[in-house]
């Protein structure tokens, strides 16, 4: 359908490299959008998200740096809109997830946690907004998650709930900051995804009972955020801003 097309859009997807952010680079790009893959050099896999983009005919660009930096945020975009075009499309997915008591919880892991969950993503979308603010034009998506919502039974991660919570009502006040000048802002928050820090065998137990605890029985795969991700950043969501769409198998509801 012409209101899912993305032909000549252009969007940046940050933690590009692996899991959802793959997963929803590739999607934009079949999608038709051409693609900035920004990401951390040392993490890799963004050559292989930009090599799967080119198979599909669409162009891909690989930008390394962090989202803590302003300074490596301010280059992808610049470049971006030097080889690839006007930016139209933001997904801001890099982020880092950790468990530990809260009671044992150092501040140093507190603050690294939220300089990348919180700082970074308000840093991605200033940096975005700067340039799609001009156009009167854009769609910004965060991705946050369910935890940012309900606590998750069994795992001690107030930093990282809180984190993400954070996310959410930040992307939330951002929407009506800027819902009267062209731009657009919406949050993902994915449930339990099978990603390949939850393939990892130690912790197969754990995933038994992330998939037992959600109501359709099973987890996300990675490629089930591109399709909410497409509708956020086309035309079919042209009326929707400042919503939180929780992508979770239902497990919310319990």
């Amino acid at each position: 359908m012409k209101l899912f097309d993305l032909h000549g859009d252009v969007a940046l997807v940050t933690g590009a490299g692996s899991g959802i952010g793959q997963a929803i680079a590739i999607g934009l790009a079949e999608a038709g959008a051409d693609i900035a893959c920004f990401g951390h050099a040392s993490k890799g896999g963004l050559d292989e998200t930009a090599h799967r983009i080119s198979a599909l005919g669409r162009k891909a660009l690989v930008l390394t740096g962090t989202v803590t930096s302003e300074t490596d945020l301010a280059v992808a975009i610049e470049r971006t809109e030097t080889e690839l075009g006007a930016l139209t499309i933001a997904v801001n997915n890099a982020g880092v997830a950790a468990a530990e008591p809260a009671e044992t919880l150092s501040l140093e892991k507190w603050q690294k946690l939220y300089d990348v969950n919180v700082n970074g993503v308000f840093l991605s979308c200033q940096a975005e907004a700067r340039t799609m603010l001009t156009r009167r034009k854009g769609s910004i998506i965060n991705i946050a998650s369910m935890s940012g919502s309900i606590v998750n039974r069994g795992l001690t991660q107030a930093h990282y709930n809180s984190s993400k919570a954070a996310v959410i009502h930040m992307s939330k006040s951002l929407a009506m900051e800027w819902a009267d000048r062209g731009l657009r802002v919406n949050i993902i928050s994915p449930g339990y995804t099978l990603t390949p820090m939850n393939k990892r065998p130690e912790v197969a137990d754990q995933v038994r009972i992330f998939e037992r605890d959600t109501p359709m029985g099973r987890m996300a795969a990675p490629e089930e955020m591109v399709g909410p991700t497409v509708f956020l950043a086309s035309r079919a969501s042209s009326f929707v801003t400042g919503i939180d769409l929780i992508v979770d198998g239902g497990f919310v509801c319990w």
